[in-house]
């Protein structure tokens, strides 16, 4: 969902300025790379609609920025996350039709999904607020622990942590990492050290939830 809000500040120049929401009074920084339509110099004032984001230096700013009343000119989306995400979901469930794997599997990665997918959506919130912010290693752990589907749509659907290269790789390097695992918990050896991680890990998260 984009948040709409004014151009108050500006400087031609240097090719940024800021965006004030809404009903706030938090100032959002904006590049020039962020409007989508970048022939069109940006304008004190205007109305404008946004996604949040972060820099590289963790710093809140605007993205995919449109002016209202402005059409999208370009579409931008992650056709490896979305073709990662739909291969191995297909995988689970042809394993578990083969009778490779039990449903127990899929149930794991749909819950622990759903808790990434939670804590993004609150860590975004938390950006937007000013308040506490989740570490990012504690989301790469989310991932590597079989959170990185709900990950994905999370940096799709709300775009955060979704244009931060540092982060982006790492992530991709949790994914690497526990698909490999996966991989390794369908050998014998895997799969009995996995059972008593499974046991382990749905125990705690019944007890937090």
């Amino acid at each position: 969902m984009q948040i709409k809000g004014k151009l108050t500040s500006w400087n031609d120049d240097k090719g940024f300025g800021f965006i004030t929401p809404f009903g706030s009074k938090k100032q959002i920084f904006v590049h020039i790379k962020s409007f989508d339509n970048r022939a069109i110099r940006p304008e004190l004032n205007e109305i404008i609609l946004y996604n949040i984001s972060e820099d590289k230096n963790g710093r809140v700013c605007a993205i995919n920025v449109l002016r209202v009343g402005e059409k999208k000119t370009k579409k931008k989306s992650n056709f490896l996350s979305k073709i990662v995400f739909s291969i191995f979901i297909l995988l689970i469930v042809f394993l578990i039709l083969i009778d490779i794997i039990s449903v127990s599997m899929l149930v794991f990665y749909f819950i622990i999904s759903v808790i990434t997918f939670i804590i993004y959506y609150k860590d975004k919130s938390a950006s937007l607020n000013g308040s506490w912010r989740t570490k990012e290693n504690t989301l790469h752990l989310l991932a590597i622990f079989g959170g990185w589907p709900g990950a994905m749509l999370a940096q799709q659907l709300l775009k955060h942590k979704s244009s931060k290269k540092s982060f982006r790789n790492v992530f991709w390097i949790t994914v690497i990492l526990n698909i490999s695992l996966f991989i390794w918990s369908l050998t014998p050896e895997g799969e009995d050290f996995f059972k008593i991680v499974f046991i382990n890990i749905m125990n705690l998260l019944i007890e937090l939830f």
